[in-house]
């Protein structure tokens, strides 16, 4: 499966190019795109589809970049080694243009909160976007961890976010594939849990790598607002699902959010990068 990352006139936005037999389809990265939300974010348009696309997201929109066209034939973004990272290097590579158009940001105005029992998800107003993960897992190896970012910069991404990679539980792993699911993971691309232990033999990246993958694919859920966000995000016990339920809580309140000139000359676009 081979991708492309290439430029985009300003106020496109991340717009993923699909082809297929007979032609190509646009899936813009936005919340009303969403057509899945187990084990990954898929987005669709009719029949085209596009999953695992949240690690990408969270690099763009950590790395400030917000014009987009990913060109791809399949119906899955690379997994690489199941981090961010090796898109960061991509879009390092690669490099970027500043566009004439003024980059405009989503300013939280009030509290938004979403809960699912002892899950939730809320949101504030504050002038950088920020955020507080917690995860509570049954299992020796994470327990309670919890990740506080003070503010999300592209170096902060990079150095403390970008390189932790998706994780999963060797006793669902059968379950996963026979529904379909995770058909791509293993060892090279997941951290794999057994019953008590790793089975990875080069073991965890950071002690603490399993909450910063979450803070990894809520940055990469909260992108599909379609812009930067100004807000403080507390999540607890997060995935892919209440992340969505965040954005659409915010999207269906008219006084949650408001546009915003940023202080930055223009937005950005990638100027492009392939790879494999």
């Amino acid at each position: 499966m081979g991708v492309s990352l290439r430029p985009a006139p300003a106020d496109t936005g991340v717009v993923f190019r699909c082809s297929h037999e007979g032609g190509s389809t646009d899936i813009p990265a936005r919340f009303g795109s969403v057509v899945g939300a187990s084990q990954s974010t898929q987005l669709g348009v009719g029949a085209s589809r596009i999953s695992t696309v949240e690690h990408l997201l969270a690099a763009l929109r950590a790395t400030g970049l917000d014009n987009v066209i990913v060109e791809t034939d399949g119906e899955e973004l690379p997994i690489l080694d199941g981090s961010a990272s090796g898109w960061v290097s991509l879009l390092e590579r690669a490099g970027h243009a500043v566009l004439a158009s003024p980059r405009k940001s989503l300013l939280v105005r009030k509290t938004v909160e979403v809960s699912w029992g002892e899950r939730r998800i809320s949101i504030s107003p504050a002038d950088c976007f920020s955020f507080c993960c917690e995860i509570d897992f049954d299992h020796p190896l994470i327990g309670h961890q919890a990740l506080d970012i003070p503010e999300l910069t592209a170096e902060v991404f990079k150095q403390e976010l970008a390189g932790a990679r998706t994780f999963g539980f060797e006793a669902d792993a059968e379950r996963l594939r026979q529904a379909g699911l995770a058909l791509g993971a293993g060892l090279e691309n997941t951290v794999v849990l057994s019953k008590d232990g790793l089975l990875n033999e080069e073991g965890l990246r950071w002690p603490d790598e399993f909450v910063r993958h979450k803070g990894v694919d809520l940055i990469g859920d909260l992108a599909l607002l379609g812009a930067p966000l100004l807000g403080h995000v507390e999540v607890l016990r997060g995935g892919h699902a209440l992340h969505h339920a965040l954005v659409q809580a915010l999207l269906s309140d008219s006084d949650a959010l408001s546009w915003v000139d940023e202080t930055s000359p223009g937005s950005s676009s990638v100027v492009e990068e392939e790879g494999r």
